[in-house]
Parts: C-alpha cells; sequence; structure tokens
C-alpha cells in the first residue's frame, strides 16, 4: 500500500468472526498488506492463537466479544479508533448455520444464528458508520449464494437472503456520504462452518484464501469505484 506496517497513514480494518476462516484469511492478506486490523471473535482462545501464529505484531488488536450484542460492537470500534486513529474497512464475516430445516429442524438453535447472522451486520454498520464517512471507507458484507438461491426448509439461506437486502439497503444510505459497501457471496468454502454438520459438503470447494483474495479486492479497489456484489462459486457448483 506504500506505507510502513504501524504507520499512521496504514489502513485501518475492523474484521467480525476473524479467529479463524475466510476472516482470519482477510486478516493475514491485510496485514501482509501494511494494514493495522482489528479482528473480533467469541473465543478469546482462538484470537490468542491467531495472534501468536502472527507474531503478536503491533499492527493487530484483538477483541473478544459477541457481534449480537450492540455494546461489544460498538466497543471493538471504539478500541480501533483509539490505538489506530482511525478506521477505513469494517468486514461483517461472523455468522453461523444450524444446517437444519424449519419443517424439521430444532428451534433452539435458530435465534442465534438469526441474531449473528442480520443483526451482526447491521450492528456494525451502525457502530462503525461515523468513522467510515471520515475516512470515506468501505464496508464488506460477507453474504452467501445461499442469499440468492432458494433451497428446501433452510432457514440459514433465509438470514442470508437478508444480508443481500441489507446490502443494497445500506449502499443507498452511505454512497452519498462516500463510503462504499460489498457484498460478497460465497459458494461452498472449505472452513470450520461445516463444523456442525458432520462433513464436507460434496465435490470442490473453495478455500477461505481464495474468498478472501475476493474480499481483499473489493477492499483495494481506486478510490470513488464501489464493486457492490460479487458471487464467488467454485466450478462444478450448480446451484
Amino acid at each position: 500500500m506504500g506505507n510502513s506496517p504501524g504507520s499512521p497513514d496504514a489502513p485501518v480494518a475492523l474484521i467480525t468472526g476473524g479467529g479463524s476462516g475466510i476472516g482470519a484469511a482477510v486478516a493475514r492478506r491485510l496485514l501482509d498488506a501494511g494494514h493495522r486490523v482489528t479482528v473480533t471473535g467469541r473465543s478469546e482462545e482462538r484470537l490468542r492463537s491467531f495472534a501468536a501464529e502472527r507474531g503478536d505484531p503491533g499492527t493487530l488488536l484483538t477483541v473478544a466479544g459477541s457481534t449480537t450484542d450492540y455494546d461489544c460492537v460498538q466497543s471493538a470500534v471504539d478500541r480501533t479508533l483509539e490505538r489506530y486513529g482511525r478506521l477505513d474497512t469494517v468486514v461483517a464475516n461472523a455468522g453461523t448455520a444450524t444446517h437444519d430445516s424449519v419443517a424439521e429442524g430444532d428451534p433452539a438453535g435458530w435465534t442465534d444464528m438469526v441474531l449473528t447472522n442480520v443483526l451482526g451486520p447491521a450492528f456494525l454498520v451502525r457502530a462503525s458508520v461515523d468513522a467510515l464517512k471520515e475516512s470515506r471507507g468501505r464496508i464488506v458484507l460477507v453474504g452467501s449464494v445461499a442469499g440468492f438461491v432458494p433451497t428446501p426448509g433452510n432457514l440459514y439461506g433465509a438470514t442470508k437472503w437478508a444480508v443481500t437486502g441489507l446490502a443494497e439497503n445500506t449502499r443507498r444510505q452511505v454512497t452519498e456520504w462516500g463510503v462504499g459497501v460489498t457484498l460478497i457471496a460465497p459458494g461452498r468454502v472449505e472452513t470450520p462452518f461445516w463444523d456442525g454438520y458432520g462433513s464436507l459438503p460434496p465435490g470442490h470447494l473453495l478455500t477461505a484464501d481464495q474468498i478472501a483474495d475476493s474480499v481483499v479486492w473489493a477492499i483495494r479497489q481506486p478510490e470513488g469505484v464501489d464493486v457492490n456484489t460479487v458471487v464467488v462459486r467454485p466450478i462444478g457448483q450448480p446451484n
């Protein structure tokens, strides 16, 4: 980026759900590119492990907390601004899935999924928008192909349809303030997302690094350019 790591001019990004999977892959890419990065997640242990893997650099701040709690999200934004003095990009990556159906699933897990996948990104936008106005920054929402293609009984998909709508609704409001909004909608990706499912889906899967490439590409678009919707499937995934 032309800035040395830790420079007060180096861009700053905040990534939710950044301790593993796509979020961690994005954080690695941005750190390597000279960004200063805040990573949030529910697991303090996972965040510590990620920071240790990176050598605990001064350009990485980890904040444990849930994206379903607005105070936690606001605190992560506030701590980022206190540490780095600015905020250029937020990546709403935290998400979860119950891998069941509305007709046969267990409703006990649905509330957390809806709050994490829908309210979490909205909380992040609300908490960060004033700082992003100042930096004329970018909002990246990680959605899903499931937010474009209906699947029988899939409540997770319904939450991602909500993210698809949230991305465009947010863009229509914040674009006049110079803030960009990008929805990255992955198809099947090999990440811990599938842990609750019991096995990986069949066929070729994208890697978290491949999706991170798309996220970072969107973040690094030239000033004045707003890439809005990027759907990324592995070749071989028909729907």
